[in-house]
């Protein structure tokens, strides 16, 4: 009977490492990946489901996604990250810049992969930002070539004076786009004039300020204005004003047109990254922020409501 049950024991002892998903040898074979997503809309969720598409063509059953969505409040997303850590999950993905901000402030361990993020070096406090974050962070850049964005406009718009650009003060990105944007217009003798807002409760009055004294409007990446695209959208089809948008999504709720990424398939790579990290085949240390190409496209609908013809070389949105 003892030596039964050493035996027993023993067989238990062997199977503990299993049970916690390690395979006999102690290498990993179950991960758990915790998702925190700032605010529902378009952009976002596509990024997301991309992302977990990706992971679980690269991993199968082996990988668990606990998803969160903080609704736009950025101290919500801290409240998840935390919790994130405590449980020891993995690998954090944070969808967009204050997901990616309360994930870096509150781990130097779990690896963090941040995506919709325009620019990693502004949205971490990064000086000389070279491309590659280091210690435990990287991810994927939604960024689009800002300077071909603010061409747009002359390209659509050859008489416009004055564009207004529209953005929330909150989000860090924002600025850096719409700082960006200006200084491209004003070196073609365009006026450029900010518009913020603090936060959702301000958009339809600056938005509606901003029409009044604009002949366009330019919106970045930005996820408030994102979230609030129906709220824009009525006030812009009301006055007639053509928006030149930073991305897709909001392009289908207001905008004319966009140079813009697929945040699906920037979910896609930033899914690929984490599946190297959790199978040990990448430091995460040492890789790059990744960027994917971006597409010149035209919402029909607004063009008709506008009356607009559009140039060459612009693929309609679907």
């Amino acid at each position: 009977m003892k030596k039964k049950t050493i035996a027993l024991v023993l067989a238990a002892v062997l199977l503990l490492p299993v049970i916690a998903g390690m395979n006999s040898c102690g290498k990993k074979t179950t991960y758990t990946v915790g998702i925190c997503q700032l605010a529902p809309h378009v952009a976002l969720d596509a990024a997301t489901q991309g992302f977990q598409d990706a992971l679980r063509e690269e991993l199968g059953d082996a990988v668990t996604f606990d998803v969160q969505n903080a609704a736009g409040e950025s101290n919500v997303c801290v409240t998840q990250i935390n919790s994130f850590v405590s449980k020891k999950y993995d690998l954090i993905m944070a969808n967009a810049t204050p997901a990616l901000q309360a994930a870096y402030n509150a781990t130097e361990t779990i690896p963090i992969l941040g995506t919709s993020i325009t620019e990693y070096g502004t949205a971490l406090g990064l000086e000389n930002f070279n491309g590659t974050v280091g210690g435990n962070v990287s991810g994927t850049s939604d960024l689009a070539p800002l300077d071909q964005q603010a061409a747009m406009v002359k390209e659509w718009f050859p008489e416009a004076k004055k564009v207004g650009l529209l953005y929330c003060s909150a989000e860090a990105n924002s600025i850096y786009q719409v700082n960006k944007v200006s200084e491209y217009l004003r070196a073609d003798n365009i006026e450029a004039v900010l518009y913020s807002f603090a936060d959702s409760n301000d958009v339809a009055a600056v938005t509606t300020k901003a029409c009044s004294e604009c002949d366009v409007l330019y919106i970045p990446t930005d996820n408030t204005a994102a979230t609030c695209v129906e709220t824009i959208g009525n006030i812009v089809k009301n006055t007639k004003t053509p928006v030149i948008a930073g991305e897709a999504g909001i392009c289908k709720g207001c905008g004319v047109a966009t140079l813009s990424i697929s945040y699906y398939d920037l979910g896609v790579t930033t899914g690929k990254m984490a599946a190297k990290i959790l199978k040990g085949e990448a430091d995460i240390s040492k890789m790059p922020v990744e960027y994917t190409t971006a597409t010149k496209q035209y919402s029909k609908a607004m063009c008709d409501e506008l009356g607009l013809t559009v140039p060459a070389g612009y693929e309609e949105l679907k």
